[in-house]
């Protein structure tokens, strides 16, 4: 009997295995172990094996997918008043929230495991720092409470790299910092490009973002604000030696890209300027990030 239940509650979890990647957020997980992974591979060689080194990359997704998934359950009721959000699999109810939950806690127990038995302590623990600062700081209470909540929160969403970086080293290096540094100035104008479009939605969910709180005028000239900043901190790794050629070359063109769009959306003041911008916005951390890569890698 009890192999007969072990068995149905597989088939189960099977049969809802689209619904459980839905809340991992494997797109944006993706492009965290990506930067993870520049990280890594921007950091003094400790000569660990590529066994140790993927598994560090897989514990750190594993515990960024489970954050994703706090954060749908702590969500879904906001996410079913916003179009964007409203057919995610617990706003849709297809996933219990018990179900959630439980696969939240998989995640992040085989997550911890890899990072403790593959990589090292230190590693570890920020990586966990990170889950809370996302699942718990920014979700259930930034977000709900000022309209900086991206601003703040965005720190943790920008960790990856340093945790690549001490999952090779265990140290705490600068250079590690300054990319950090770039994606948490990257992540308000790439979110509330996101916001303006969507203003409507976030004031429906009750959400107090940027667009909502102190209008989209002002959120415009934020992002043109932050588009200038994050110019300027990309050219830091140049600066002290940290990359080359090909770095700056692609700092000049992306960064000149990114900031000519954000200030096409404080002229035009559309919607479609916004989401261009937000694409763009995605596209265009990937390439900086697979520079830095190169620069170190290829001359």
């Amino acid at each position: 009997m009890k192999s007969i239940l072990l068995g149905s509650e597989t088939q189960a979890a099977f049969n809802h295995l689209p619904q459980y990647v839905g809340i991992c957020k494997i797109k944006v997980v993706a492009m965290l172990v990506i930067t993870a992974w520049v990280g890594l591979m921007l950091a003094p060689d400790m000569n660990r094996s590529a066994l140790s080194q993927i598994m560090s990359l897989l514990g750190i997704g594993l515990l960024s997918s489970s954050a994703a998934a706090i954060n749908h359950i702590v969500d879904r009721e906001i996410d079913k008043k916003m179009a964007r959000t409203r057919h995610r699999p617990l706003a849709q109810t297809q996933l219990t929230v018990f179900q959630a939950v439980r696969f939240a806690i998989l995640l992040g127990m085989v997550g911890s495991l890899l990072l403790f038995y593959w990589s090292n302590t230190l590693t570890l623990v920020l990586t966990l720092g990170a889950l809370v600062g996302y699942a718990i700081v920014y979700t259930m209470y930034l977000k709900r409470a000022t309209p900086q909540n991206i601003v703040i929160g965005g720190l943790a969403g920008a960790m990856p790299p340093l945790l690549g970086w001490i999952s090779e080293t265990g140290q705490l290096d600068v250079q590690a910092w300054l990319l950090v540094m770039i994606i948490f100035i990257w992540t308000p104008p790439h979110f509330w490009a996101l916001a303006v479009a969507r203003r409507k939605d976030y004031q429906r969910a009750n959400v107090p973002m940027l667009p909502v709180t102190h209008g989209s005028e002002f959120t415009r000239l934020s992002i043109v604000f932050y588009s200038i900043l994050l110019y300027l901190v990309c050219l830091l790794p140049y600066l002290i030696t940290m990359s080359g050629n090909i770095y700056l070359i692609s700092v000049l063109v992306l960064n000149t890209i990114f900031l000519y769009k954000a200030v096409c959306l404080y002229i035009n003041r559309s919607d479609k300027a916004a989401m261009a911008l937000f694409h763009f916005s995605i596209t265009y951390l990937l390439l900086l990030f697979i520079a830095l890569f190169l620069d170190r890698w290829i001359l």
